[in-house]
C-alpha cells in the first residue's frame, strides 16, 4: 500500500509539473488551489462596481497584481492590452474588472457565468 501511494503522489506531482509547463507561469495557484490571473505588465486596472466603464471605480489595482476570478460576464465592450472584449471579470463582490486587462490565457470564458 505504501508503495501505491507514492506512485500516486508522484503521478500527481508529475502531472503538476506538466501543466505548469504548458500554461507557464502567467497563472498560479495558491495553497488552497485558487487560481489568479496576473493583469497586463505596466498597467494599473480600475475595478469597477459593474461590468462596464459607465460603472463607478471602486478602487485600482497597481502594476503587478492578481486577481482571483470568481465569475464571468458580458458588459461593455473593451480595448485593452489582451485585444478587445465585452467579457468582465467579478474579481469580489461588487467588483468587475475588464477581461481586456487580464491574462487568462483564453479569448473566451475560463469561469462560470455570473448568476
Amino acid at each position: 500500500m505504501k508503495l501505491e501511494g507514492r506512485r500516486t503522489a508522484a503521478y500527481v506531482g508529475a502531472v503538476a509539473g506538466a501543466f505548469l509547463m504548458v500554461t507557464g507561469p502567467s497563472l498560479a495557484a495558491s495553497a488552497d488551489g485558487v487560481r489568479t490571473y496576473p493583469i497586463a505588465p505596466g498597467s494599473s486596472v480600475n475595478v469597477r462596481s459593474g461590468p462596464g466603464t459607465g460603472y463607478s471605480i471602486v478602487k485600482v489595482l497597481p502594476t503587478g497584481s492578481n486577481v482571483v476570478i470568481f465569475c464571468q460576464t458580458p458588459g461593455g465592450t473593451v480595448s485593452g492590452y489582451y485585444g478587445t472584449s465585452n467579457i468582465w471579470d467579478n474579481v469580489g463582490n461588487g467588483e468587475y474588472v475588464a477581461d481586456a486587462y487580464v491574462k487568462t490565457g483564453s479569448d473566451g470564458y475560463v469561469a462560470p457565468r455570473c448568476a
